[in-house]
């Protein structure tokens, strides 16, 4: 029936739909914008009179369609063949009434989410935690300025506040745990594991895997070419009595390189770590163990022999059974017996742990400190300068107990082949000056000894010892200077290399007066060897 309809409503394309008259009920046809349409053409006139009064009719149920999706848009007619107007396709269509698509995976929108993190960042941090994480954040930004001041208001809130923030950003699940033992001790012998070594237990000590090497020979080296004759090995035919000889003289001439030898084979290995006679010989000799060491002075500061009338150059004929006693006791053989038990019975111990001087370098101090300068009169500065003085300090002792001091800011090596006698007496007394050894002139003649049961009585012999005692010569001869230093270790697996300071006096021979000089710059003394010294003789 014919119907006239009046709608205000504007149709999905844009089009307002007017009001007409019209008996045919035909589908609702929708035009895009985009459609070209000619004026000039009926057919296309007619086509837009039956389009516009289908939208008239579609109107008035457009809120009811609206609201029911399940009522979907109608497909519009199809067009004349000769009309040049192409029909929209049937995507285009369906794509303008489609509803959009929910994720239920996405709960929150992204652009909530941005929200929420601008709105986080920009709110002003209130606890210690917050300030510091907000430090963290400006330090990896790279605004190094706002993160100091964050750090420093987090730590003036709470100076604990790293150990949460480590707790919090870093906890210990968050890093993987240490591997456990592939091999316990109660695993069963046959886990097929190729990483279990049950068979073979723990892993052995040092001391149990140099015992394991009891029974083994030296070996011979194999033939260049199998089949051939292997070259001669003399050395694997020696018996051992005389092969722990020869390893005794070489440790005599030099302990570094009979120690070495323990990396030839497991056989040396064995004899080096394990013949005590050996090692009993290098403790008792004096050639580098402790028959050398003194313990009471034998020489006058100037290197002279000694006035005073001491056991040690007495005749035994003039000396009475108690001085005979007494002179036993402290000779340097029984001391050394009587201390074996304090190093586990280990004669190898004793040599590396107990303190002793070593003659086959020198002990060399380096100081160096800052001290202000004056700014210069000519010359506009904002800041005074600063010097930094460095100089050294030099101890060459020799086994007569005399020893060398000297104060110099020439460098080491233009200074250590210098030290000896010979040259200290060339340039006594500044003369020799044109020498390249002319920094000798400032060298010290002096005497040294170690400590003993006299020097701490409610000691111990082991721990009375460590102790270095050194007088040498002063700026004129009613002086004299004292020092007194320990012997430590410096260094992985070095023994007896280090100098600690304990005390520097200077001694008034005149009046007996001491007075002591303030040590605030001064360096302890490290050991370096010099292969010119030889073995310090």
């Amino acid at each position: 029936m014919p119907a006239s309809i009046r709608s205000d409503k504007i149709a999905p394309n844009g089009v307002t739909p007017r009001t007409s008259k019209t008996s045919n009920t035909s589908p609702t046809v929708r035009i895009p914008r985009s459609t070209v349409m000619e004026e000039s053409n009926p057919e296309l006139e007619a086509f837009r009179r039956q389009w516009r009064e289908e939208v008239s009719a579609r109107s008035g149920s457009s809120k009811s369609t609206a609201t029911d999706p399940s009522k979907g848009p109608r497909k519009p007619p199809p067009l004349p063949r000769s009309s040049n107007v192409k029909a929209p396709h049937e995507s285009d269509e369906i794509n303008d009434h489609v509803e959009p698509q929910s994720f239920p995976s996405l709960d929150v929108p992204r652009h909530d989410s941005v929200d929420g993190e601008s709105s986080k960042s920009s709110r002003e941090p209130q606890s210690a935690l917050e300030h510091y994480e907000k430090a963290v954040e400006r330090e990896n930004q790279g605004s190094l300025g706002d993160s100091l001041n964050l750090y420093r208001k987090a730590f003036r809130m709470d100076h604990k506040v790293d150990q949460k923030y480590k707790s919090k950003h870093f906890p210990p699940s968050s890093f993987p745990s240490k591997p456990t033992n592939p091999n316990p001790s109660n695993a069963a012998v046959t886990v097929p594991n190729t990483a279990h070594h049950s068979l073979h237990g723990p892993p052995q000590s040092i001391q149990q895997l140099i015992a394991g090497f009891v029974d083994l020979l030296i070996e011979p080296t194999p033939p260049a070419i199998e089949g051939t004759r292997a070259p001669p090995c003399p050395i694997a035919d020696l018996p051992g009595e005389i092969m722990v000889s020869i390893l005794k003289d070489i440790a005599i001439l030099d302990v570094a390189s009979f120690v070495r030898l323990a990396q030839v084979c497991k056989r040396m290995a064995y004899l080096v770590l394990t013949e005590e006679q050996i090692w009993r010989r290098i403790c008792v000799g004096s050639e580098v163990g402790f028959g050398a060491m003194h313990y009471q002075w034998q020489r006058d500061v100037l290197g002279g022999p000694l006035l005073d009338d001491t056991p040690d150059f007495q005749d035994e004929e003039e000396q009475d059974d108690d001085s005979l006693a007494l002179a036993a006791l402290l000779s340097k053989e029984s001391i050394t017996d009587a201390l074996l038990g304090s190093y586990s019975s280990s004669w190898q111990q004793m040599f590396r742990l107990r303190p002793r001087i070593r003659f086959n370098g020198c002990y060399i101090s380096t100081v160096n400190y800052i001290r202000p300068g004056q700014a210069s009169a000519s010359l506009v500065t904002w800041n005074s300068p600063v010097h930094i003085v460095t100089y050294y300090r030099y101890l060459r002792f020799f086994r007569d107990g005399t020893v060398i001091s000297l104060l110099s800011t020439d460098e080491p090596a233009d200074v250590v082949h210098h030290l000896t006698k010979d040259i200290l007496d060339t340039h006594r007394g500044g003369s020799a000056l044109h020498l390249p050894s002319a920094v000798m002139q400032n060298a010290l003649r002096g005497r040294w000894r170690l400590s003993n049961t006299s020097d701490n009585p409610e000691a111990n012999v082991k721990d009375a010892e460590g102790d270095l005692f050194v007088e040498t010569e002063g700026v004129s001869k009613k002086y004299m200077y004292q020092m007194k230093l320990s012997l430590r270790h410096a260094g992985k697996g070095a023994r007896n290399n280090k100098l600690i300071w304990q005390g520097f006096w200077s001694y008034n021979i005149l009046t007996d007066d001491t007075a002591e000089f303030s040590l605030r710059n001064d360096k302890a003394y490290i050991f370096s060897r010099v292969k010119s010294y030889g073995d310090g003789s």
